[in-house]
């Protein structure tokens, strides 16, 4: 198969039949030293969560409550769901949407009753709440963070049980390497809500997710994903998944929510972002790595996208 590229023939870029951009967003997430607490409440009970986190999960083990967002309306959790609230914007779960906070949990006293970023307060009442949460802004991919909801929520028959009662044990007891293995169990936890939330989110699910059920935008998809850096265009697009340039810009825009090349720039972006808080390579190498010619041609888009020049950006993400 062959698609063009300013009218010149070119060989496509190996890619998969159907793309998982789902983990592509995930590429790059890792928890590092992240927050974890979990506490027995009686009522009336309130935690204000102000960590700056850029991803909180919390589940009720036992009991109910309520969860209420930076904005938006509260809404109710019951035992065994799970929510996934993104920052840094500060939340409450409490019995009631009323109650009046008693505790606030931050970065540096995660835990209720409890000083330390990792503890266990036992059951007191009928009420148990766990909560992970990913350390600062940065920890999570920003690509990520930009595709869902201020916060999602993952029914309890539909919740990573295995997974929970995995965390929960190990925040039970203390041995070597705990800080990794509850690392790394946040990630699982993290990829296992989403992948249950976007298989029962249809309507509500990102456009990318959506578009996997059309095999030419699908295609698309996979190929502008496995190389960025390709000097793409709608034509070179058309050729390479067989349908005419019109037919393409129509299924793409109506199935991911915006045109193919409105898209390209904002996952060149997306990486370059993530290149220039995660490497030291120069800004004109990052360029050249998403498709951009010069550290210019970069530094022109990234600004228009973000506000903020790559070098500006990295200097701000990095320390």
């Amino acid at each position: 198969m062959t698609w063009i590229v300013a009218d010149r023939p070119a060989e496509a870029p190996e890619v998969p039949g159907a793309p998982d951009v789902l983990a592509d967003l995930l590429d790059g997430v890792r928890a590092r030293g992240a927050f974890f607490g979990e506490v027995g409440l009686d009522p009336p009970w309130g935690l204000r969560f102000a960590t700056g986190a850029s991803l909180t999960l919390t589940t009720l083990r036992s009991g109910a409550g309520w969860l209420v967002p930076a904005e938006g309306e509260p809404f109710r959790i019951d035992a065994g769901d799970v929510v996934l609230s993104r920052g840094p914007a500060a939340f409450t779960v409490a019995d009631r949407p009323g109650t009046r906070p008693g505790h606030r949990v931050t970065g540096t006293d995660y835990c209720a009753d409890a000083p330390g970023r990792s503890c266990r307060v036992g059951p007191r009442g009928g009420t148990v709440l766990l909560s992970g949460a990913y350390q600062g802004g940065g920890a999570v991919a920003e690509r990520l963070l930009r595709t869902l909801p201020e916060t999602l929520t993952l029914p309890a028959d539909a919740r990573p049980e295995p997974v929970l009662e995995l965390l929960t044990a190990e925040l039970r007891r203390a041995g070597p390497g705990q800080r990794a293995v509850l690392d790394r169990l946040l990630d699982l936890a993290l990829v296992s809500v989403l992948r249950a939330w976007l298989a029962r989110a249809r309507p509500a699910a990102p456009g990318w997710y959506a578009a996997g059920a059309d095999p030419v935008v699908a295609r698309a998809l996979a190929l502008l994903h496995a190389a960025p850096e390709r000097p793409w265009t709608v034509a070179g697009l058309a050729g390479a998944t067989g349908v005419s340039r019109a037919s393409l810009a129509r299924r793409f825009a109506g199935a991911v929510g915006e045109p193919p090349m409105t898209y390209l720039t904002g996952w060149r972006i997306a990486r370059a972002a993530d290149l220039l808080r995660e490497t030291d390579a120069t800004v004109a190498a990052v360029a050249r790595r998403v498709g951009y010619a010069d550290a210019f041609a970069l530094s022109a888009a990234f600004k228009r996208l973000r506000g903020v020049s790559p070098t500006a950006y990295r200097r701000a993400t990095t320390g």
